[in-house]
């Protein structure tokens, strides 16, 4: 059995030496065909033992577009898009959409080794968070099973998978970092709290280019996990495994948000209306409009007193995932080290004290000295031209400055020819203008040949990134009609987006084109790698 690809080779599947009757083979190969078949192949239209109608059924609805590829978008209007095609698409669709990498695949890989029954951890979306992760749950549930274990393992074989990632380029194999420094970037007065990250690589064998990013295995807040030993009540020396109960919260599982098997065990050891209302969070309603605010302490302490079993308890956790971070350093200007440009996320609810866990880990709990588990993620469409000399339109607002500092940096030590215009913002110009000394020093040496800042708290009137992007428009398009690459890094769901209408209103304006076609032209910049984006 071959499925055949007019630019491949024929890709075996399930061997006639396989466990099956001929009948079940016939099935399997036709149903891993379709799953396994990659967008850009041809449709299906005939397979070896499987009859037309269901070699169609394969392919039905699946036209190889995604629609729903956009971060901005919601998971309701993404599903929608994809309702009525296979089970991988409206996988795919579910994701975050953002190609981050913290899953260890891309969005649309994820999905399809979900599908394939390849990858059975449905929480590996961070930026998703739970709603994805219960749409998948709740796709998968509802498809049939792909299929036996043992066919799983054949599909495995015959496909010879590529071998692991070497140390320090997957999540799956880190290596140790040496922590150096977490410096403050705001000045005195700023309502955010951003720090310049220092690394030490020199003995980790690894090594990155300008638009990788950096994943951090963090350690919970100690202080967090003591309450909820104490809410609890379960002594912080319990075994579990090869490590005690505390250790485990620590480094092992995530304390935010609540996941539904944490509500659903809750409601058995308790009862009357705050047994009704972890029933209906653990199916993910909200009753009472409050269902984003728990945390698992908060969980313990709202419905408690209880004292679930240790092992239970962490039985319905989610483990701790890596965070990613855009690097801000260049291996040419800063060898042996990696920087990165992280907000410390402090936040209150319900007056307790809520901390990002990476972003903290970074600036409050790591000591100068600690190693720390890391990796290299590989760019993903986000990387300098190839030509020193192409010119770059860079728009970085906040810690998005990150990747365009690494890029600038890097080009400085190239004696790179090509212009490069960063648009930066923050709130305040006097507290937040992160990096100022080294972006004057950039300035001064070209490379860096144009600056454009906004300031959003600084006037009577709040003014973006995007608002200056319009009002240097004329600027923007000339430098994009001569070849100029756009990037962008920061916020998916409300900058990137508004940035990129700021761009399509540019061509529109000064190229002379109508709605459709400035749309159109941002595609293009996109199909030819001339506009990428780093969002979160």
């Amino acid at each position: 059995m071959t499925i055949h690809d007019r630019a491949l080779k024929p890709v075996p599947l399930i061997p006639e030496t396989a466990p099956f009757s001929a009948e079940q083979r016939a099935w399997l190969n036709g149903f891993f065909a379709g799953l396994l078949s990659l967008d850009h192949q041809p449709a299906i239209t005939a397979v070896d033992g499987v009859p037309d109608a269901a070699a169609k059924a394969l392919n039905d609805g699946d036209d190889g577009e995604a629609p729903w590829h956009d971060p901005a978008m919601a998971l309701a209007d993404r599903m929608a898009l994809a309702d009525g095609k296979p089970l991988r698409r409206r996988l795919f669709a579910a994701m975050a959409q953002q190609n981050c990498g913290q899953c260890g695949y891309l969005c649309e890989s994820y999905a399809e080794k979900l599908a394939s029954g390849e990858e059975q951890r449905q929480n590996l979306c961070v930026p998703g968070g739970k709603e994805t992760s219960r749409m998948l749950k709740k796709l998968l549930a509802e498809a049939p099973s792909p299929a036996t274990p043992a066919a799983v393992d054949v599909i495995k074989l015959e496909r010879r998978d590529a071998p692991p990632a070497d140390p320090g380029y997957s999540r799956e194999r880190p290596v140790k970092a040496i922590f150096k420094s977490a410096t403050k970037l705001n000045g005195d007065g700023s309502e955010k709290d951003a720090r310049h990250v220092v690394f030490d690589i020199s003995g980790s064998g690894i090594s990155y280019a300008p638009g990788d990013s950096f994943g951090i295995f963090a350690v919970n807040d100690p202080d967090l996990v003591d309450c909820i030993l104490s809410a609890m009540q379960a002594p912080a020396d319990f075994p579990v495994g090869d490590k005690s109960l505390r250790e485990a919260l620590l480094r092992d599982y995530s304390l935010a948000p609540a996941p539904d098997m944490l509500f659903e065990l809750a409601s058995y050891m308790v009862g009357g209306a705050r047994r009704q209302k972890l029933k209906l969070l653990a199916k993910g309603e909200d009753p009472d409009g409050d269902a984003a605010t728990f945390d698992v302490l908060k969980v313990l302490e709202t419905f408690g007193p209880m004292h679930p079993d240790p092992e239970a308890f962490l039985e319905c956790l989610e483990p701790l995932q890596p965070r990613l971070y855009s690097i801000s350093s260049s291996p040419l200007a800063s060898p042996g080290e990696v920087h990165l440009t992280v907000d410390a996320v402090r936040y209150t609810v319900d007056g307790r004290r809520r901390m990002g866990v990476a972003s903290t880990f970074l600036a409050d709990r790591a000591a100068a000295g600690d190693g720390i588990s890391v990796y290299v993620q590989k760019a993903h469409g986000f990387v300098l031209p190839n030509d020193p000399a192409t010119p770059i339109i860079m728009v970085g607002p906040g810690t998005g400055v990150a990747p365009f500092r690494s890029f600038l940096w890097h080009r400085h030590a190239l004696k790179a020819p090509g212009r490069a215009w960063l648009f930066f913002g923050h709130q305040h110009q006097a507290t937040d203008f992160y990096y100022r000394d080294e972006i004057d020093l950039l300035l001064q040496s070209g490379a860096l040949t144009r600056l454009s800042t906004a300031w959003s708290r600084d006037g009577a009137e709040k003014v973006y990134v995007q608002d200056r992007l319009r009002q240097a428009g004329e600027e923007v398009w000339a430098w994009l009609k001569e070849g100029a690459h756009f990037y962008v890094c920061g916020d998916a769901k409300r900058m990137a987006k508004d940035v990129e209408r700021a761009v399509a209103d540019i061509a529109e304006a000064h190229g002379n084109l109508g709605t459709a076609a400035g749309a159109e032209f941002i595609s293009g910049l996109k199909a030819a790698g001339r506009y990428q984006a780093d969002v979160y």
